[in-house]
């Protein structure tokens, strides 16, 4: 333990950085941005500096994740930091909530105001945007007919698809006024109905240039536009209210001329892949029916042809029906001639020829047995050939 009076290293240093940040409260620092890194964890750390001096920066992940634009090394900013020291390595830092690019002061503070109140009121919304259409048939260029992103713009359609009409609607692009003639220029050109889809376009500049795209006249004209709007205004990194309220927002001026183009070239190379397939498709039908006509042509027959089958089928089948007669004709004898054996067998007659004869009574019973008959009493004999009349003179029952 160190003498009373003595202080540790680690309570001078929390004790200078207690007092830096009650002396110091969040305040905006402006210099260069030097050593820009991003560790993998998201935190940002860089130095600012001037001309005679520098001190190191840290912008944690959660602040720099906010940011809707991304700082270079070498850029002028402004960041609203705390004063602090980072007691491990004693080293006085600034620790950074919010960062912007110098100069623009006021005019950013009513950037972020403005596109804060748009975004409650849903002005942003992805589902209220609506998709140009894949195949523009005409075109509408809203931006100064004397600027070089009108030329960029026809450049890039007529080297892509120089069968795209364009419309070119005049406006200024910056100064006083020139938000007013945008939002009127789009209504006009929403109520001429002449285009499929319309291009806000303008080049770089400074935010004081752009200004013209931050104000809310133009951000509702957008969204109350019927046909689909594509801005391009500036360079990547220049984010406007106008880029956030259009349907899509292009990097560039030329980039938005190359969304809503679909390439000639390519157009052409997909036509000739459809033709392709459309050849494939027919050259495969006709495959298809020439083998159905070579299935159909095996199964028909001349009429000659099938004529003399059906004879030959006929005198077959009249051939069988006539065995069959035959045949049930033949067993109709064998089975006749059976029984005409059998029934001469059995006949009467044939018995009387061998001597037998048959004894009735008069009322035409026969007599098997002596008993049945009384003396005297009349009989009708039957011989093979004729028959007796005779009367009973004595009997015999033996």
């Amino acid at each position: 333990m160190p003498p009373p009076g003595v202080l540790t290293v680690s309570e001078l240093l929390r004790s200078v950085r207690d007092a830096l940040e009650r002396r110091f409260a969040l305040l905006w620092v402006r210099g260069e941005l030097s050593n820009l890194s991003r560790a993998p964890s998201g935190h940002c750390y860089f130095t600012l500096k001037d001309a005679a001096a520098q001190v190191d920066c840290v912008m944690f992940r959660s602040r720099a994740a906010a940011l809707d634009w991304e700082p270079r090394a070498g850029a002028q900013v402004e960041v609203r930091a705390l004063v602090t020291l980072y007691e491990p390595r004693g080293r006085f830092q600034l620790t950074v909530e919010e960062m912007r690019p110098a100069g623009l002061g006021p005019l950013y503070e009513r950037f972020l105001r403005l596109k804060e109140k748009l975004e409650r009121e849903g002005l942003f919304e992805l589902a209220a945007k609506r998709a140009p259409p894949a195949f523009a048939r005409c075109i509408g260029v809203l931006t100064s007919p004397a600027g070089a992103a009108l030329r960029d713009v026809l450049t890039t359609l007529a080297r892509r698809n120089p069968a795209i009409p364009v419309i070119v609607y005049p406006v200024p692009v910056q100064g006083e006024g020139a938000a007013a003639r945008i939002a009127e220029m789009l209504a006009r050109a929403n109520a001429r109905d002449e285009c499929d889809v319309l291009l806000l376009v303008r080049g770089g500049g400074s935010i004081e240039d752009l200004w013209c795209f931050n104000e809310e006249k133009v951000a509702r004209a957008l969204r109350a536009s019927r046909i689909p709007v594509v801005v391009g205004v500036g360079h990547e990194s220049d984010f406007t209210i106008a880029g956030f309220a259009a349907d899509r927002r292009a990097p560039t001026p030329t980039a938005a001329a190359e969304f809503v183009s679909t390439s000639r070239a390519e157009l052409l190379g997909r036509l000739a892949e459809c033709a392709r397939a459309v050849v494939r498709e027919m050259r495969r039908r006709l495959e298809y029916a020439m083998q159905n006509t070579d299935s159909l042509a095996r199964r028909l027959v001349h009429p000659g042809e099938r004529l003399r089958s059906h004879q030959q089928l006929v005198t077959q089948l009249g051939a069988r029906l006539a065995f069959s007669v035959s045949h049930r004709i033949h067993r109709g004898s064998a089975l006749l001639e059976r029984l005409q054996a059998t029934l001469a067998s059995v006949d009467p007659k044939v018995v009387l020829a061998r001597g037998y004869s048959i004894t009735r009574t008069a009322a035409g019973e026969l007599v098997r047995d002596a008993a049945q008959v009384s003396e005297g009493e009349r009989l009708h004999t039957t011989l093979a050939r004729g028959s007796l009349q005779s009367e009973v003179r004595r009997k015999s029952n033996l």
